[in-house]
């Protein structure tokens, strides 16, 4: 596989939450970034550029990737939702907590794959992406976070959460068009 994981976590989003609001906006601004993204990797060799998703399972832990992806696009804004919508043939997992490595096969799957460097996209970016960049840090995996393809609910805190990868787990702060090889 590859040397480079590009992660899209918690995209698919039903919206129905406390913040989804505030959410929503900021989304809307990294769905073009991120599918183009999404698209390259998908095009990239494998040997090179492994795609993996890993989202909520909003507490069903029943739920599939089918099921998932069917709640997302029922919920509030598919329009969000369906340019980000995983192929079938790449890698998805479920988590329950903030990081993507908690509770689930990530480290496993990045270390068979031999993967070196992890590109961490998606939502929150002062939550979930914050605290998989500090799992992946302790890891010893190099990080890339682009700008503009993490979505955050507070602008500030996003803006801190961006500089605190950068400066704590030495996170390379870059743009969707220049993270891939």
């Amino acid at each position: 596989m590859g040397t480079t994981a590009v992660i899209v976590t918690d995209m698919l989003n039903p919206y129905r939450h406390e913040d989804a609001g505030l959410l929503q906006e900021s989304v809307a601004r990294i769905v073009d970034p991120l599918s183009a993204l999404i698209r390259r990797a998908s095009e990239s060799d494998e040997s090179e550029v492994l795609l993996v998703y890993v989202n909520d399972n909003h507490g069903d832990f029943s739920a599939t990737r089918d099921d998932l992806v069917a709640a997302a696009r029922k919920g509030e804004r598919p329009d969000l939702v369906e340019p980000l919508v995983p192929s079938p043939d790449c890698v998805f997992l479920p988590k329950v907590r903030h990081s993507a490595f908690y509770g689930t096969p990530l480290e496993y799957v990045l270390s068979r794959a031999g993967v070196e460097k992890v590109v961490l996209t998606g939502q929150v970016t002062e939550q979930c992406i914050l605290y998989t960049a500090l799992d992946a840090y302790v890891r010893h995996f190099s990080i890339s976070v682009p700008r503009d393809a993490v979505a955050c609910i507070d602008p500030e805190l996003g803006q801190a959460a961006l500089r605190m990868m950068e400066r704590n787990m030495r996170a390379e702060i870059v743009t969707a068009g220049t993270c891939l090889p």
